[in-house]
């Protein structure tokens, strides 16, 4: 019963991953808003784990944990985002 729970985010994942990877193949406005979301994406994975140095400089405390776990959130979610840019 586990397995099945955590195959729903990867399917949704694997839905988001096709629509951005096959923008090519679908309407205008689709490519229109995939390449600056890609763009976007790309340039947030690399430059969000640079704000995680200051963070871990001073050890993390129980306020800034969650903070520490956003940032990670939102760096995953940029790098699904931005992973085809530039091909």
């Amino acid at each position: 019963m586990s397995n099945s729970s955590s195959t729903v985010p990867r399917e949704r994942l694997a839905q988001v991953w096709d629509v951005l990877a096959n923008a090519q193949h679908n309407n205008t406005g689709v490519k229109l808003v995939a390449a600056p979301l890609r763009f976007v994406g790309f340039w947030t994975a690399v430059a969000l784990p640079f704000l995680y140095l200051p963070l871990l400089h001073g050890g993390l405390e129980s306020n800034e944990l969650s903070v520490f776990v956003a940032l990670v959130a939102v760096n995953a979610v940029a790098l699904v985002v931005g992973h085809n840019y530039g091909r």
